[in-house]
This record gives C-alpha cells, sequence and structure tokens, in this order.
C-alpha cells in the first residue's frame, strides 16, 4: 500500500512523542514511591527514639523519687540501654525489657506513672529491698510483664486481680500482704512458679487449674480450710505453717453431729452427793499431797547435810594423815617432782623480775615431767606445760633452811644468774617439805656431757702435752 513520505514522518515523530511520555510517567511514578517509602521509615524510626525516651524519662522519675542506698548511675547524658545499670534493652536497642535491681537499698512506696510506664517491661526484679506500701497495679498489670521478684520487702495490703495473663512467674514471699489469694491467678495460664510464703494471707486455697505450674509455696501465713485437689501433687512443705489440712499434710477430722436424744431414751437424772463430802474428800486428798512433798523434801536435805558433813570429815582426816606421813619421811621418793607438794601451799611460785613466764604451781603439777639427772642435793626433771612452755625443775632434797634464808639464797643464784655464760633461774618455790628451782630449758645438753665429750678429752691432751 503507498504511503506518502509526509504521512510516514507524522506517524514516525508522534510515536517518539508518546515513548517519551510514557518514560516520563513511570519516572513520576518511582519518585512517588520513593517519598512514601521514605517518610514510612522516618516515621517509624522517630517513633522508636519517642519509645525509648518515655522509658527513659519513667525510670528518672522512679530514681527521683524512691530513696536508694547504692548510687545509680542513671544519668540522661548516658544512653540507657549500653550504661544504665540494670536495665536490659531489646537487641535493635528500641525499648527497654528488663529492670534488675535487687539489694540496693530501694526503700518507700513506688509511685505510681513511674515503672508503669514501660509498656515493653518483661522483668522486673526489685527483691531484697525495703520497698513498702501496697504493690504498684499500674506495673502488676503491664500485658508483656512474665517474670516478677518481689521478694523480701516490706509490701503490704491485697494481691492486686489485675495480673496479665502473660505471666510466667511470680514472688512476693516475705513481706507482710494481707487479704485472700485472688482468684484471677486461674487466668495465668502460663505460670509455672508462684511464691506467696511468709506473709499473712487468710481465708481458703482456691482450686486453681494451672497445667504449667512446677512450683508452689504457700507456707507460713494464715490460710485455712483444706489442701485442694489440684494442688495435692506438691510436697507438705508448700503448706506449712497455715491452718489447713488434707494431703500432703494430715488428714481433716470429721465430726459427726451427734444425735439427739429421744423423750424415750433420756437417761436417768443423777442424785447428787453431798458437797460437804465431796469438799471434805477433795481436801484430805490435797492436804496429804502436801504432807509427802514436805516430808520428801525434809528427809532429802537432811539426807543431803549428812552426806556433805560426811565429806568434810573424811577430808580432814586425810589431810591429817597426809600431813603426819610427810613430817615422818616416811613416804616413798617417786619420779613425780610435785607428788609431795602440801595442798594449802600450792599457788605460790615466786617469780623474779624480768621473766616472761605466767604458770602457776597447779600447771607445774599437771606438766609432763621427764628425769634428767639426779644430784647430791636432789632430782632434776625437764617439764613440759600445757601451754607448750619448756622448763628445767631442781627439786631440792635435805636442805635444812628456813623461809627467810631460802628466801635471801635464792635471791643470791638469781642474780648470779644474770651472767651471760649461767642459765637464769626464773622462778622458786618454798614449803615445809618441798622447795622447788625453776630455769629455762636449754636443748644443747647438760654442762657433765659437755665436760666428758670426746673433743674435751682431746682438748684436754693436747694441753698436758703442751
Amino acid at each position: 500500500m503507498y504511503v506518502s513520505n509526509e504521512l510516514y514522518n507524522c506517524f514516525r515523530v508522534g510515536k517518539k512523542n508518546h515513548y517519551i511520555l510514557g518514560m516520563k510517567t513511570v519516572e513520576m511514578k518511582l519518585a512517588s514511591y520513593f517519598a512514601a517509602f521514605a517518610c514510612l521509615f522516618l516515621c517509624c524510626s522517630s517513633g522508636t527514639v519517642a519509645d525509648l525516651d518515655l522509658d527513659e524519662q519513667a525510670l528518672l522519675q522512679f530514681s527521683a523519687t524512691v530513696p536508694h542506698g547504692r548510687k545509680l548511675n542513671w544519668s540522661p547524658a548516658t544512653p540507657v540501654c549500653t550504661s544504665w545499670v540494670g536495665i536490659n534493652c531489646t537487641k535493635d536497642g528500641s525499648r527497654v525489657i528488663a529492670l534488675h535491681l535487687p539489694g540496693v537499698g530501694l526503700h518507700g512506696q513506688i509511685p505510681a506513672n513511674t515503672l508503669g510506664k514501660l509498656d515493653a517491661l518483661m522483668v522486673l526484679s526489685l527483691r531484697s529491698n525495703r520497698l513498702s506500701g501496697n504493690l504498684p497495679s499500674d506495673v502488676l498489670s503491664l500485658p508483656t510483664l512474665r517474670y516478677v521478684y518481689l521478694q523480701l520487702n516490706n509490701f503490704s495490703g491485697d494481691i492486686p486481680s489485675s495480673l496479665p495473663p502473660s505471666l510466667d512467674f511470680l514472688d512476693l514471699s516475705f513481706n507482710s500482704l494481707t487479704g485472700n489469694i485472688p482468684t484471677a491467678i486461674q487466668n495465668l495460664t502460663n505460670l509455672t512458679g508462684l511464691n506467696l510464703h511468709n506473709n499473712s494471707l487468710t481465708g481458703p486455697i482456691p482450686n486453681f487449674s494451672l497445667p504449667r505450674l512446677r512450683l508452689l509455696n504457700l507456707s507460713y501465713n494464715h490460710l485455712n480450710g483444706s489442701v485442694p485437689s489440684s494442688f495435692q501433687k506438691f510436697p507438705a512443705s508448700s503448706f506449712v505453717g497455715n491452718h489447713i489440712c488434707g494431703p500432703p499434710l494430715n488428714q481433716c477430722l470429721t465430726i459427726s453431729p451427734s444425735p439427739s436424744p429421744s423423750p424415750t431414751n433420756f437417761p436417768p437424772p443423777t442424785v447428787p452427793e453431798n458437797p460437804r463430802r465431796d469438799s471434805h474428800k477433795k481436801l484430805s486428798i490435797g492436804a496429804i499431797i502436801a504432807i509427802g512433798v514436805t516430808g520428801s523434801a525434809l528427809v532429802f536435805f537432811l539426807l543431803l547435810i549428812l552426806v556433805l558433813s560426811c565429806l568434810k570429815k573424811k577430808r580432814n582426816q586425810g589431810g591429817a594423815l597426809t600431813s603426819k606421813v610427810k613430817g615422818g619421811r616416811s613416804e616413798k621418793p617417786k619420779e613425780d617432782f610435785g607428788s609431795e607438794v602440801q595442798e594449802a601451799e600450792k599457788n605460790k611460785l615466786v617469780f623474779f623480775e624480768g621473766c616472761s613466764y605466767n604458770f602457776d604451781l597447779e600447771d607445774l603439777l599437771r606438766a609432763s615431767a621427764e628425769v634428767l639427772g639426779k644430784g647430791s642435793y636432789g632430782m632434776t626433771y625437764k617439764a613440759i606445760l600445757e601451754e607448750g612452755i619448756t622448763v628445767v625443775v631442781k627439786r631440792l632434797k635435805e636442805v635444812a633452811a628456813g623461809k627467810r634464808e631460802f628466801e635471801q639464797q635464792m635471791g643470791i643464784v638469781g642474780r648470779l644468774g644474770q651472767h651471760p655464760n649461767l642459765v637464769p633461774l626464773r622462778a622458786y618455790y618454798y614449803s615445809k617439805d618441798e622447795k622447788l628451782m625453776v630455769y629455762d630449758f636449754i636443748a644443747a645438753g647438760s654442762f657433765s656431757s659437755l665436760l666428758h665429750a670426746e673433743n674435751m678429752g682431746v682438748l684436754f691432751q693436747a694441753g698436758i702435752r703442751g
């Protein structure tokens, strides 16, 4: 078909203009889509920042109104999710989901409209503080709340009934809560642990059906009635300290009503006895009991006095016999250096000035003794006291000296002991039949062993030859 050149050129120009117009339409649509997406992104990000700012303001208001012992490092100048102690946020850092402040000295009430504004909170732990007042109902009704730890505080009043159905664990133990256990707990189908022990809750235990409950403790309250059948699978320790019965506790006592007596079965009337005879009989029994008690006490005291007098007489006889035997020198020698010390003169050790020992004669007599040697004036013992102190005790024999003369001689020996080459005398003891001298223990051996040593003999021979 023949088409003129003019008509063909017009058709080509029109097609080109239509193509350009279509491209502009597509570009305009893409620009509008991009603008809408950017607007949506900005709206979402601004909403996230606004939510975190609200959480920050709620926490700062709580910290400012509730006194606390330990200073919290909560400051508007630092980021909430990465710097504030006890705070956990979501992974993207957009909301606060956990608050952990155990044992930081919080005291007083939790004000409304503070923690209750944390509408993304999942974990609340304020245990082991001194918080008081009613439980914060706005906090315990947060729909996202799952774990609540408010034990070991001073909360009082009733347990709120507006608990969220998402709650997984609730611990309100060791407070002063009163009232009944709320029936709204029946709606907590996700609950796995319930601790309400050591409070002042009253009333019966509701028969809840909580299929996921694994931990239950209602002990030490003022609950009454019987244990519901749904809770009988828990141990008895979950219910002790209340006025309840039934498994797993003791069985409840059922009191059956007594039948009313019929007119034909009335018991015969009892004739009262003479009241004067009863009173006389009771008086006689009381008098007999009183006489018996008095007589027993009197016999007991008489026997006690008799035993004490016999012991005293026996002791006096033994003391006289001991003094006679010691006076006649008829006793046999023993290795215990304190066997002959008179009882009446014990605890009279005389210590020299500068001595650091602190023991008495009884301690010396109780010490374990070991014989070191025997000389012309008596025996020498090594004594180890209970405190671990080791001393040498010289027990003098056949020394006829009065007390004053003996003390003078001991003074001379004590002054001689100040020489650096002599063992000092630390203490002495004097009695009529016993005289002791106490020295330091030198572990290097005796003077006799040093004199008779082999090297001394060689030196002595060398001296003779020279």
